[in-house]
């Protein structure tokens, strides 16, 4: 039998899967730091090489403005459904490298874990898609379906060439369903569809005064310090509750039904455990009115993601510093606008800044959220194809993160996407000891292998 070969072949071939992932692992493909495109490029190149290596066809990378889109193909079932895998190769910056117990781009196997950078995030869970085709075909020869790849080297600042990429190449990216794995399960034994992700919104404040730093003993009381200015902007952007302050902010937001809210109460959550994974802080935090599930994946926020300005080394320079920024994001929710509040945060932002002080406000990134149709079929086939590995059917869950493709696919071909994911709560995501567990690959490999064979049912 086709399927029991192809699960064979992918048992054989695992040792070979790590050390291929950690090879990929080893590239430090920080897309956000724009010294760092050389390194972008060369997770590119590795991508495509291993595309080829395992039998797939048509490979190339689509140029954009900034990092390249690998493109790759195998469309030899006809009749059968086209299946779009999309992943990912860029990373998240490794900062603080001091709270890194291994080097991040030397990735280490402890306690049946990979710990990198990009080991969860999303190298560690693209790979498992590759393994799978690579394991059916050198079973069969060939594939149950037919399948596009779409792997960016953008999606950690916010896919900005995606929508400009799939306008461009409109034709090659058609498919019946786009398949996603960059998300976790809510644990080892709970595997989730994802139903929904949030959109998100960030800008840059810059807030100037003098021309240049000022000794704090000559002008300090005097010259309203820059970074106290922007402190006691950003202190006003919440309510002492965690509500966003900013006016009409909340002005779309779809309110939860007594359904929504009985679906969350339904999925496993121990507040210790979710203390715990938080890194233990004293309490929780937010919207008084609404669980922390709900605050988490259904309701929209803001977030102050960096503040710098003035002297933070050792010791002390009593300077008042001539500037200082903030980094600030916003996750929406379903008929929240970016735009809108994009500008709505703006406005409050200079409505705020007192006259002594100027305040230049620069958009980062943006892009909508979107809602999965849970009636598609191939719904019921990812479902079935976790429940073959893991032995219980998933839980259907809203994901609080963005996704920007999630919605662009959905715009542009009306096409539904699935996100099954196989990371772990405690992965680490974007925070240092990044990790992934070698069993949840081993998994995920064998679920995806079923989905494949599901979908030429």
């Amino acid at each position: 039998m086709a399927l029991t070969d192809a699960l064979s072949a992918a048992q054989q071939y695992e040792p070979q899967l790590f050390h291929d992932l950690l090879e990929l692992l080893r590239i430090p493909s920080v897309s956000t730091v724009l010294a760092a495109q050389s390194e972008v490029q060369r997770a590119a190149d590795w991508v495509c090489a291993y595309l080829q290596e395992i039998g797939l066809e048509h490979v190339q990378t689509l140029e954009t403005n900034r990092n390249p889109i690998v493109y790759a193909d195998w469309l030899h079932a006809p009749g059968q459904p086209t299946v779009l895998c999309y992943g990912h190769y860029d990373v998240q910056p490794a900062d603080p490298l001091e709270l890194w117990r291994t080097p991040p781009f030397e990735p280490t196997i402890d306690g049946g874990n990979v710990y990198a950078r990009g080991a969860a995030d999303d190298k560690g869970q693209f790979i498992i898609h590759l393994a799978a085709i690579r394991a059916i075909l050198q079973a069969d020869g060939r594939l149950p379906v037919n399948v596009k790849f779409l792997i960016e080297g953008e999606e950690e600042i916010g896919s900005p060439s995606l929508d400009a990429v799939l306008d461009t190449y409109h034709d090659i990216f058609q498919a019946d369903a786009c398949l996603i794995s960059d998300s976790h399960m809510l644990a080892p034994d709970c595997p989730v569809i994802i139903t929904s992700v949030r959109g998100l919104v960030a800008v840059h404040v810059e807030v100037t005064g003098p021309g240049r730093d000022l000794h704090s003993g000559t002008f300090g009381g005097a010259v309203h310090n820059p970074l106290q200015a922007l402190c006691t902007i950003l202190a006003r952007l919440h309510d002492a509750d965690g509500r966003v302050a900013v006016p009409h902010f909340y002005d779309r937001v779809r309110p939860l039904t007594e359904h929504d809210r009985a679906a969350l109460a339904q999925i496993p959550f121990t507040r210790a455990a979710w203390l715990a994974e938080a890194g233990n802080p004293p309490d929780d935090w937010g919207e008084p009115e609404y669980t922390i599930s709900e605050r988490t994946s259904s309701r929209p926020t803001l977030e102050i993601n960096g503040l710098a300005g003035g002297f933070a080394g050792d010791g002390l320079k009593t300077v008042l510093p001539s500037r200082a920024i903030a980094k600030i994001s916003c996750r929406l929710v379903a008929d929240q606008d970016t735009e809108e509040i994009r500008s709505l945060l703006s406005a409050t932002i200079h409505a705020l800044a007192p006259p002594t002080v100027r305040v230049e406000i620069k958009p980062i990134q943006s892009g909508p959220g979107a809602t999965v149709n849970l009636d598609h079929p191939a719904i019921q086939i990812a479902s079935a194809a976790y429940a073959a590995v893991y032995g219980v059917a998933p839980l259907f869950v809203r994901e609080g993160g963005s996704i920007p493709i999630v919605a662009l696919l959905q715009n542009k071909f009306n096409m539904p996407s699935l996100l099954m994911g196989f990371g772990l709560p405690d992965d680490g995501l974007h925070s240092p000891n990044e990790k992934m567990s070698l069993a949840q690959i081993r998994r995920g490999v064998a679920t995806i292998v079923h989905f494949f064979y599901g979908m030429a049912r």
